[in-house]
């Protein structure tokens, strides 16, 4: 046997309660009788009560209630094979983890504002596989296509910007990463979602987008961080911080290249989006454009499906209470040839 909500299964403890609430109320009702009625009068009241079906009625709004706790945990038993068929997209999310996403001008600062995107949107998908891959100076794929979301979420958790041991931003290098990541040889079906800070240090981007239009892969590059740019923090060993500078001295500010990452959102038909703005352009993208894409079947695969069983409790409980709605306390006795209540 399973159950499908065990969160309910703390109303159990209303069984006990209630119990424990008969017992008081009818010691206090003997109680008060016995106070304001002598012993011949007490007799004569409880004549024409039938004892037994006056404690029958609470022993079944009990029962009906144990019935109705174990309908709402949904107790499950007997299964048959089901064939069930997914579609998806394979999506490819490159984070940035330079030491520019430490900038603070996105609380608390970009790369824990950009993991916190990155989970929203992964507790959304439904069907589709997912990849993690971190880039700075170079690029490396941490999480393959996988339908394990709480996988993905535990490597989009581990990222920091120790992740990638060379410094700067390599949007090519992710790119190219991104490519190797897809997997079959069917050129469709494949997202690239580029998350990153910064202006890119290295040559031949559009290169990599080409090659990632020429495999079917659509991109939609995120840019995060203001447009004014924000100083780098640094913190020294005794905790003391401070902001990266040039030789001149003076403090470098990071800054998106917009017309970088619209360049890449044209080219492979990808739409460019924004990280701060007090908006979750990642859900929006994935609600607007990526959910309306042309999905590939995937794998088919048999899987139990248990039949649901809690009409039976619930119909029980429901009879529990029915019954105890009819019960009569009062004794019926014979007189006359007919039925009266004495």
């Amino acid at each position: 046997m399973r159950f499908g909500a065990l969160n309910y299964l703390g109303l159990l403890g209303l069984i006990p309660v209630l119990i424990g609430f008969y017992i008081w109320a009818a010691r206090s009702k003997q109680k008060a009788m016995a106070k304001f009625a002598n012993h011949e009068l007490w007799g004569q009241l409880i004549r024409s009560v039938s004892l037994p079906k006056q404690r029958l009625k609470p022993v079944l709004i009990i029962t009906g209630i144990l019935f109705l706790v174990l309908a709402l945990i949904q107790p499950k038993w007997g299964y048959h094979w089901e064939e069930v068929k997914r579609k998806g997209l394979d999506i490819v999310i490159a984070l940035d983890v330079s030491k520019s996403m430490l900038a603070e001008d996105i609380k608390p600062n970009r790369l824990e504002a950009a993991k916190r995107e990155i989970k929203s949107l992964i507790h959304i998908l439904k069907g589709d596989r997912i990849a993690i891959v971190g880039f700075a100076g170079d690029a490396f794929l941490h999480c393959p296509l996988t339908l394990d979301y709480g996988t993905a979420k535990l490597f989009v958790d581990h990222l920091d910007i120790d992740s990638v041991p060379l410094g700067g931003t390599d949007i090519g290098g992710a790119i190219r990463t991104a490519i190797k990541a897809f997997e079959g040889h069917e050129k469709k079906h494949r997202v690239l979602i580029l998350i990153t800070d910064g202006e890119d240090h290295r040559e031949k981007v559009m290169e990599a987008v080409e090659a990632a239009k020429k495999q079917g892969i659509v991109i939609f590059p995120i840019g995060i961080g203001k447009k004014e740019g924000a100083p780098i923090p640094l913190v020294d060993d005794q905790g003391r911080k401070s902001f990266v500078k040039d030789r001149e001295g003076k403090v470098v500010l990071s800054r998106l290249d917009p017309v970088l990452l619209q360049k890449i959102a044209l080219m492979t038909g990808g739409k460019k989006g924004s990280i701060g703005t007090g908006s979750f352009p990642l859900e929006e993208i994935y609600q607007t454009e990526v959910s309306r894409m042309e999905r590939k079947e995937m794998e088919a695969s048999r899987q139990q499906r248990f039949e649901h069983r809690f009409q039976w409790p619930l119909f029980l409980g429901l009879l529990c209470f029915v019954l105890e709605a009819v019960l009569d306390e009062r004794k019926k006795v014979r007189s006359l040839g007919w039925w009266q209540p004495s």
